[in-house]
Order: C-alpha cells, then structure tokens, then sequence
C-alpha cells in the first residue's frame, strides 16, 4: 500500500528502531510506548487490514507471528509476563490498517 506507514517502515523508507526480523514479518519498538515494553509485530506484507479480515488461509503467518512474540519475549526477559493486543478497527483504536500486534511488557496495570 502506498500510504501505509507499517509497510513504509518495513521497506526501510522510513527509520525504525527494529528487534527483529526474517522473511515474513518485522518487530520494532513503537515511537509511543504504552508500556515499559512496546513492541510492534507487522507483517512485511500488507496483506490485512486488521484482524477481522483472518481466515484459515492466514493461520501460517498468524503462528509464526506468535512464534516471534514468545522468542521477543524471551529475549526482551519479559519473565513477569506480557500482553499481546491487536486492535480491530477505529473503533478499537486502530490507527494504522496494517495488521499488527502490540507486544507490551513491564510492570502493567490491570485490564478493565
């Protein structure tokens, strides 16, 4: 997508602070955290919008970006625990419509 920002930084057009990355899909820690830990999981790829678009055919990508949020995890020494949410639309607070994860870790509040 022309527009997209995530798809930007996944290019290299545009400067991220990255942890992670292979073939599939890239981690980089968001310009914003909400926490003391904040990772962003994209797929290189655009190939949803949000999570309301996955079917079946999605099921590889969607483990393997498990798979990299549990090796982050581990390597970012998230010990205590972690949250891991993705927002589905505006309502939800997406801003950007690329799927994407949030890796949060640190000393976090309770979810309401």
């Amino acid at each position: 997508m022309d527009n997209c920002i995530f798809c930007k930084i996944a290019a290299g057009e545009i400067p991220s602070k990255k942890i992670y990355e292979d073939e599939r899909v890239m981690a980089f820690y968001d310009i914003a955290p909400a926490a003391p830990v904040h990772v962003l999981i994209i797929p290189k790829e655009h190939v949803l919008e949000s999570a309301r678009e996955i079917t079946d055919e999605h099921a590889a990508l969607i483990a393997h970006i498990y798979q990299v949020i549990a090796r982050l995890a581990d390597e970012l020494k998230l010990d205590g625990g972690y949250r891991v949410v993705t927002n589905a639309g505006p309502d939800a607070g997406q801003t950007v419509m690329h799927l994407h994860f949030h890796l949060l870790g640190g000393k976090l509040g309770p979810m309401a």
